[in-house]
């Protein structure tokens, strides 16, 4: 079963493991971050970074190597992983394949309270939804087409193939919601449109 740990912060497992290649300091671990597109799912920033070395310093997941000066700029202090930094690493790295967790989408707590918007509005902004989330497919087609084209093996984009999939997943999802509020016999948007005082939604696009 996950544990508890005592650094949480996903950006601290981005940390550990990018130190299992060599030490670095908090500002060669930003850019190499950076560089192989982690911001893409990992939420960080400068002042974070820092805070998460800090934290797994404390935690004795790595530790201080050396403190360098180059020329006029401040001192960098380098950092390694140490020997219980890389057990925290695998143990982490497995819980987090094997156990799937709750989360909280904000997709998912506005459908929870979808009933708040007359059906005809929910119509429209869905359909928007359906053009953002293709245009974003096609970034990650991009994405994808353009770093395996590069030689770079399948298993470094194996996020992005994670990440297309779950799009593709809610477009369909959405493509169906918005049937199921307009089909003329079976749909949930003459009840719904009745609460907001409303003509009951209908299918626009075919009607034009």
């Amino acid at each position: 079963m996950a544990e508890r740990r005592k650094v949480g912060n996903l950006l601290a497992l981005a940390v550990l493991s990018y130190l299992t290649q060599r030490p670095m300091h908090p500002y060669e671990l930003s850019r190499t971050l950076r560089e192989h597109g982690d911001a893409r799912s990992i939420k960080f920033n400068h002042g974070s970074l820092y805070m998460v070395v800090g934290q797994l310093a404390k935690a004795g997941f790595i530790a201080e190597q050396e403190t360098t000066r180059e020329g006029q700029r401040p001192e960098r202090t380098v950092y390694a992983l140490t020997d219980s930094g890389r057990h925290e690493l695998r143990d982490w790295m497995r819980d987090l394949v094997e156990y799937p967790q709750h989360e909280y989408p904000h997709f998912v707590a506005a459908l929870s309270l979808i009933g708040a918007l007359p059906p005809s509005e929910v119509v429209k902004l869905l359909r928007r939804r359906l053009d953002r989330l293709a245009e974003q497919c096609v970034e990650i087609r991009a994405i994808i087409d353009d770093t395996l084209g590069k030689g770079v093996p399948g298993l470094f984009v194996v996020e992005e193939e994670y990440r297309l999939t779950l799009l593709e997943a809610e477009s369909s999802f959405v493509e169906r919601f918005v049937e199921q509020i307009i089909h003329p016999k079976t749909g949930w948007g003459r009840i719904w449109a009745e609460f907001h005082g409303e003509p009951t939604p209908t299918d626009e696009r075919q009607q034009s």
